[in-house]
């Protein structure tokens, strides 16, 4: 299927980025209802309060703000896994292991095992803090930097023309993609149910998260907040 958004498509050729990293993400689907009260089709939040109200005379209402914020300030959740939302995320091999570790989540992810891999990405480096080694600091010099880029590149194209090499020699691609770094650019669809993205969203746009997940996860939550506005308002986001 041909997809509507250039900044998404894979490029053919197999290269490294010439700029940093490009960090993208996409909406794929939400859960959709089928069913209308007073005529009308109920929105994905809707749905939640629908199915909240399983108990109740007042289930066919299109009246639900004040049951989703009263269902988040007393912690009923379980009315929120009604709906799930999936999204399209592309980064890179280092990444997506962070990723995935949300068991909650369905996830697919491009197969290095039967595709080629197309791109590496390259990264911004930043400081270890002393401190905190889950973090990093964004005060290298301008020469640190660079070397770091140039780095990146000579890496990258070593691996790549050693990976498009064994291909050549008919090594399969489960074998070769041994030579390719962890800069290796790789796609996911992520599912979930409110419920779970609201989970991932606080946990990982905390700044304590590596910066490039994090800013995965910034993305996501302005998904998640247009297509959810009442319980991201009833959250507090912003």
């Amino acid at each position: 299927m041909e997809q509507p958004e250039k900044m998404f498509r894979y490029i053919q050729k197999t290269k490294i980025k010439n700029h940093i990293r490009d960090m993208q993400v996409r909406l794929i689907s939400v859960t959709a209802p089928l069913i209308q009260v007073d005529n009308q089709q109920l929105s994905p939040e809707g749905l939640i309060a629908y199915c909240a109200r399983v108990s109740s005379p007042r289930q066919e209402t299109l009246d639900y703000e004040k049951l989703l914020s009263y269902c988040i300030a007393h912690r009923h959740w379980s009315v929120f896994e009604m709906v799930d939302m999936s999204v399209e995320i592309v980064t890179s091999r280092a990444i997506s292991p962070q990723i995935l570790r949300h068991k909650s989540f369905q996830f697919q992810e491009f197969s290095q095992r039967y595709a080629e891999a197309q791109e590496i990405e390259r990264y911004q480096p930043r400081r270890q803090d002393s401190k905190n080694r889950q973090n990093s600091l964004d005060d290298l010099d301008d020469a640190t930097k660079q070397w770091f880029d140039k780095a990146q590149e000579r890496i990258g194209s070593i691996a790549l023309e050693q990976y498009k090499s064994a291909l050549e020699k008919g090594i399969a691609k489960e074998c070769a993609r041994v030579l390719l770094p962890l800069g290796t650019q790789t796609k996911l669809y992520m599912k979930g149910s409110v419920r779970s993205w609201i989970h991932y969203l606080e946990v990982r746009t905390d700044k304590s998260t590596q910066q490039e997940h994090q800013e995965i996860a910034i993305a996501i939550k302005k998904i998640f907040m247009e297509q959810f506005p009442v319980t991201a308002a009833a959250l507090g986001w912003r």
